[in-house]
Protein backbone atom coordinates (compact mmCIF):
# COMPACT_ATOMS: atom_id res chain seq x y z
CA UNK A 1 0.00 0.00 0.00
CA UNK A 2 3.25 2.58 0.69
CA UNK A 3 4.41 1.64 -2.42
CA UNK A 4 1.53 1.71 -4.58
CA UNK A 5 0.95 5.67 -2.78
CA UNK A 6 4.59 6.56 -3.40
CA UNK A 7 3.87 5.88 -6.55
CA UNK A 8 1.35 7.81 -7.75
CA UNK A 9 2.58 10.98 -6.42
CA UNK A 10 0.35 11.52 -3.56
CA UNK A 11 1.60 11.77 0.50
CA UNK A 12 -0.18 11.63 4.00
CA UNK A 13 -0.78 14.98 5.11
CA UNK A 14 0.05 15.58 8.99
CA UNK A 15 -2.04 16.48 11.46
CA UNK A 16 -1.93 20.47 12.14
CA UNK A 17 -3.47 22.23 14.97
CA UNK A 18 -4.24 26.06 14.43
CA UNK A 19 -2.55 27.64 17.51
CA UNK A 20 -5.28 29.86 19.80
CA UNK A 21 -6.17 33.32 18.90
CA UNK A 22 -3.75 35.39 21.05
CA UNK A 23 -5.86 37.29 23.86
CA UNK A 24 -5.91 40.88 22.88
CA UNK A 25 -4.29 42.24 26.12
CA UNK A 26 -1.79 39.40 27.70
CA UNK A 27 -0.65 41.44 30.92
CA UNK A 28 0.98 37.70 32.38
CA UNK A 29 3.99 37.97 29.37
CA UNK A 30 5.37 40.89 31.42
CA UNK A 31 6.23 38.62 33.97
CA UNK A 32 8.25 36.13 31.33
CA UNK A 33 12.23 36.85 30.31
CA UNK A 34 10.79 34.58 26.80
CA UNK A 35 9.22 37.96 26.05
CA UNK A 36 12.10 40.55 27.13
CA UNK A 37 14.36 38.46 24.96
CA UNK A 38 11.77 38.47 22.17
CA UNK A 39 12.14 42.34 22.51
CA UNK A 40 16.02 42.35 22.17
CA UNK A 41 16.02 39.71 19.21
CA UNK A 42 14.00 42.47 17.46
CA UNK A 43 15.75 45.35 18.64
CA UNK A 44 19.42 43.62 17.56
CA UNK A 45 17.89 42.07 14.23
CA UNK A 46 16.46 45.38 13.10
CA UNK A 47 19.70 47.45 13.94
CA UNK A 48 21.63 44.69 12.01
CA UNK A 49 19.09 45.21 8.92
CA UNK A 50 19.11 49.18 9.05
CA UNK A 51 23.44 49.07 9.90
CA UNK A 52 23.74 46.79 6.48
CA UNK A 53 21.19 47.90 4.06
CA UNK A 54 21.54 51.64 4.99
CA UNK A 55 25.33 50.98 3.78
CA UNK A 56 24.85 49.57 1.16
CA UNK A 57 22.75 52.33 -0.15
CA UNK A 58 24.89 55.31 0.54
CA UNK A 59 28.19 52.82 -0.87
CA UNK A 60 26.16 52.42 -4.23
CA UNK A 61 25.25 56.30 -4.05
CA UNK A 62 29.25 56.94 -3.38
CA UNK A 63 30.33 54.44 -5.98
CA UNK A 64 28.38 56.09 -8.83
CA UNK A 65 28.52 59.72 -7.70
CA UNK A 66 29.55 61.27 -11.30
CA UNK A 67 30.97 64.60 -9.60
CA UNK A 68 33.80 62.06 -8.07
CA UNK A 69 36.69 61.97 -10.98
CA UNK A 70 37.12 58.45 -12.40
CA UNK A 71 33.89 57.24 -10.80
CA UNK A 72 32.31 54.50 -13.54
CA UNK A 73 28.33 55.87 -13.79
CA UNK A 74 27.39 51.75 -14.06
CA UNK A 75 29.65 50.66 -11.24
CA UNK A 76 28.53 49.83 -7.57
CA UNK A 77 26.40 47.19 -6.81
CA UNK A 78 23.13 48.56 -8.52
CA UNK A 79 19.63 48.70 -7.74
CA UNK A 80 19.85 44.70 -7.82
CA UNK A 81 22.50 44.81 -5.34
CA UNK A 82 20.69 47.15 -2.89
CA UNK A 83 17.45 44.68 -3.51
CA UNK A 84 19.36 41.90 -2.65
CA UNK A 85 20.94 43.76 0.58
CA UNK A 86 18.01 44.38 2.06
CA UNK A 87 16.12 40.79 1.11
CA UNK A 88 19.16 38.85 1.86
CA UNK A 89 19.50 40.32 5.45
CA UNK A 90 15.79 39.59 5.96
CA UNK A 91 16.55 36.21 5.22
CA UNK A 92 19.34 35.82 7.72
CA UNK A 93 17.73 38.21 10.42
CA UNK A 94 14.47 35.96 10.34
CA UNK A 95 16.36 32.50 9.98
CA UNK A 96 18.36 33.75 13.67
CA UNK A 97 15.28 35.15 15.23
CA UNK A 98 11.99 33.05 14.27
CA UNK A 99 12.34 30.74 17.09
CA UNK A 100 12.86 33.81 19.48
CA UNK A 101 10.77 36.38 18.52
CA UNK A 102 9.41 34.97 15.15
CA UNK A 103 11.41 37.59 13.53
CA UNK A 104 8.83 40.16 12.76
CA UNK A 105 11.90 42.90 12.09
CA UNK A 106 8.86 45.47 10.70
CA UNK A 107 6.26 47.34 12.37
CA UNK A 108 3.82 46.74 9.72
CA UNK A 109 4.61 42.69 9.94
CA UNK A 110 3.40 43.03 13.56
CA UNK A 111 0.81 44.96 12.88
CA UNK A 112 -0.44 42.26 10.39
CA UNK A 113 0.24 39.36 12.72
CA UNK A 114 -1.99 41.53 15.18
CA UNK A 115 -4.98 41.75 13.30
CA UNK A 116 -5.03 38.03 12.61
CA UNK A 117 -4.68 37.51 16.51
CA UNK A 118 -1.26 35.77 16.60
CA UNK A 119 -0.15 38.71 18.96
CA UNK A 120 -1.14 40.38 21.79
CA UNK A 121 -1.51 44.41 22.09
CA UNK A 122 0.93 44.32 24.19
CA UNK A 123 3.40 42.48 22.44
CA UNK A 124 2.33 44.34 19.33
CA UNK A 125 3.25 47.38 20.73
CA UNK A 126 6.34 46.49 22.59
CA UNK A 127 7.52 44.66 19.53
CA UNK A 128 7.08 48.20 16.98
CA UNK A 129 9.13 50.00 20.49
CA UNK A 130 11.72 47.91 19.92
CA UNK A 131 12.18 47.75 15.85
CA UNK A 132 11.79 51.61 15.60
CA UNK A 133 14.56 52.10 18.45
CA UNK A 134 16.68 49.20 17.01
CA UNK A 135 16.35 51.32 13.31
CA UNK A 136 17.41 54.79 14.84
CA UNK A 137 20.40 53.19 16.64
CA UNK A 138 21.50 51.31 13.52
CA UNK A 139 21.29 54.44 11.21
CA UNK A 140 23.47 56.52 14.05
CA UNK A 141 25.95 53.56 13.95
CA UNK A 142 26.30 54.35 10.28
CA UNK A 143 26.54 57.87 10.97
CA UNK A 144 29.36 57.48 13.41
CA UNK A 145 31.34 55.22 11.01
CA UNK A 146 30.40 56.86 7.53
CA UNK A 147 29.23 60.75 8.41
CA UNK A 148 30.78 62.40 5.69
CA UNK A 149 29.29 60.11 3.21
CA UNK A 150 26.30 59.63 5.06
CA UNK A 151 25.41 63.74 5.42
CA UNK A 152 26.67 63.91 1.47
CA UNK A 153 24.36 61.42 0.15
CA UNK A 154 21.39 61.90 2.12
CA UNK A 155 21.58 59.14 5.12
CA UNK A 156 19.36 56.58 3.30
CA UNK A 157 16.14 58.23 3.69
CA UNK A 158 13.29 57.15 1.38
CA UNK A 159 11.59 59.78 -0.18
CA UNK A 160 9.34 60.00 -2.62
CA UNK A 161 11.25 60.04 -6.04
CA UNK A 162 11.08 62.97 -8.65
CA UNK A 163 8.13 62.92 -11.01
CA UNK A 164 5.81 60.98 -8.50
CA UNK A 165 2.86 61.63 -6.72
CA UNK A 166 2.00 61.15 -3.31
CA UNK A 167 -0.84 58.66 -4.56
CA UNK A 168 1.65 56.30 -6.79
CA UNK A 169 3.99 55.99 -4.07
CA UNK A 170 1.40 55.65 -1.32
CA UNK A 171 -0.25 52.68 -3.78
CA UNK A 172 3.56 51.25 -4.39
CA UNK A 173 4.04 51.14 -0.55
CA UNK A 174 0.58 49.38 0.34
CA UNK A 175 0.95 46.20 -2.61
CA UNK A 176 4.71 46.03 -1.96
CA UNK A 177 3.90 45.35 2.05
CA UNK A 178 0.69 43.24 0.89
CA UNK A 179 3.14 40.95 -0.85
CA UNK A 180 5.81 40.88 2.10
CA UNK A 181 3.00 40.26 4.48
CA UNK A 182 0.98 37.92 2.27
CA UNK A 183 4.31 35.79 2.02
CA UNK A 184 4.61 35.87 5.62
CA UNK A 185 1.14 34.16 6.31
CA UNK A 186 1.87 31.68 3.45
CA UNK A 187 5.32 30.65 5.00
CA UNK A 188 4.58 30.21 8.13
CA UNK A 189 1.07 28.85 7.88
CA UNK A 190 0.84 25.80 10.11
CA UNK A 191 -2.15 24.00 7.79
CA UNK A 192 0.46 24.46 4.69
CA UNK A 193 3.04 23.19 6.45
CA UNK A 194 1.42 20.39 7.29
CA UNK A 195 -0.41 19.72 3.81
CA UNK A 196 2.82 20.21 2.12
CA UNK A 197 4.99 18.57 4.62
CA UNK A 198 7.00 16.41 1.68
CA UNK A 199 7.79 19.95 0.20
CA UNK A 200 10.45 21.55 2.85
CA UNK A 201 9.98 25.10 3.12
CA UNK A 202 12.25 27.47 4.82
CA UNK A 203 10.35 30.05 6.07
CA UNK A 204 12.42 32.64 5.75
CA UNK A 205 13.99 31.83 2.37
CA UNK A 206 10.19 33.43 0.34
CA UNK A 207 9.94 36.22 3.08
CA UNK A 208 13.64 37.47 1.71
CA UNK A 209 12.90 36.76 -1.89
CA UNK A 210 9.61 38.95 -1.35
CA UNK A 211 11.85 41.59 0.03
CA UNK A 212 14.34 41.21 -2.62
CA UNK A 213 11.27 41.38 -5.76
CA UNK A 214 9.23 44.33 -3.90
CA UNK A 215 12.09 46.40 -3.66
CA UNK A 216 13.26 45.74 -7.21
CA UNK A 217 9.70 47.30 -8.32
CA UNK A 218 9.55 50.42 -5.73
CA UNK A 219 13.16 51.77 -5.51
CA UNK A 220 12.62 53.73 -7.97
CA UNK A 221 9.56 55.00 -7.04
CA UNK A 222 9.83 55.30 -3.27
CA UNK A 223 13.27 54.08 -2.39
CA UNK A 224 10.83 51.18 -1.01
CA UNK A 225 9.86 51.46 2.36
CA UNK A 226 7.43 48.39 3.07
CA UNK A 227 9.00 48.48 6.71
CA UNK A 228 7.80 51.90 8.78
CA UNK A 229 11.02 51.30 11.33
CA UNK A 230 13.43 51.68 8.21
CA UNK A 231 11.71 54.63 7.29
CA UNK A 232 11.20 56.02 10.46
CA UNK A 233 14.53 55.46 11.55
CA UNK A 234 16.60 56.96 8.39
CA UNK A 235 14.60 59.59 8.87
CA UNK A 236 15.29 60.88 12.66
CA UNK A 237 18.72 60.63 11.97
CA UNK A 238 19.22 62.31 8.75
CA UNK A 239 16.29 64.60 10.30
CA UNK A 240 16.01 67.24 6.94
CA UNK A 241 12.94 68.30 5.18
CA UNK A 242 13.30 65.91 2.80
CA UNK A 243 13.51 62.79 4.68
CA UNK A 244 10.14 64.05 6.67
CA UNK A 245 7.49 65.55 3.96
CA UNK A 246 6.68 62.22 2.83
CA UNK A 247 7.41 60.26 6.29
CA UNK A 248 3.46 59.51 6.10
CA UNK A 249 3.58 58.00 2.92
CA UNK A 250 5.97 55.03 4.63
CA UNK A 251 3.45 54.54 7.78
CA UNK A 252 -0.29 54.30 6.20
CA UNK A 253 0.98 52.46 3.21
CA UNK A 254 2.40 49.47 5.13
CA UNK A 255 0.24 49.51 7.71
CA UNK A 256 -3.07 49.79 4.94
CA UNK A 257 -1.20 46.70 2.82
CA UNK A 258 -0.45 44.75 6.23
CA UNK A 259 -4.46 44.87 6.81
CA UNK A 260 -5.08 43.76 3.67
CA UNK A 261 -3.01 41.03 3.60
CA UNK A 262 -4.24 39.78 7.00
CA UNK A 263 -7.91 40.09 5.94
CA UNK A 264 -6.96 38.24 2.46
CA UNK A 265 -5.26 35.79 4.22
CA UNK A 266 -7.20 34.95 7.35
CA UNK A 267 -10.55 35.36 5.88
CA UNK A 268 -10.36 34.58 2.02
CA UNK A 269 -8.01 31.94 1.80
CA UNK A 270 -8.32 30.29 5.10
CA UNK A 271 -12.28 31.08 5.05
CA UNK A 272 -11.98 32.45 8.37
CA UNK A 273 -15.67 34.32 7.48
CA UNK A 274 -16.69 30.72 6.64
CA UNK A 275 -15.88 29.30 10.10
CA UNK A 276 -16.93 31.77 12.24
CA UNK A 277 -20.44 31.84 10.13
CA UNK A 278 -20.23 27.93 10.99
CA UNK A 279 -19.87 28.09 14.41
CA UNK A 280 -22.40 30.99 15.15
CA UNK A 281 -25.15 28.63 12.94
CA UNK A 282 -24.28 25.43 15.01
CA UNK A 283 -24.34 27.72 18.74
CA UNK A 284 -27.81 29.09 17.30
Amino acid sequence: MTKEVAEQGSFPAKDYHDPPPAPLIDPVELGKWSFYRALIAEFIATLLFLYVTVLTVIGYQSQTDPKKPGVDACGGVGILGIAWAFGGMIFVLVYCTAGISGGHINPAVTFGLFLARKVSLVRAILYMVAQCSGAICGVALVKLFQNSYYEQYGGGANKLAVGYKARVGLGAEIIGTFVLVYTVFSATDPKRNARDSHVPVLAPLPIGFAVFMVHLATIPITGTGINPARSLGAAVIYNKDEAWNDQWIFWVGPFIGAAIAAFYYQFILRAGAVKALGSFRSNA
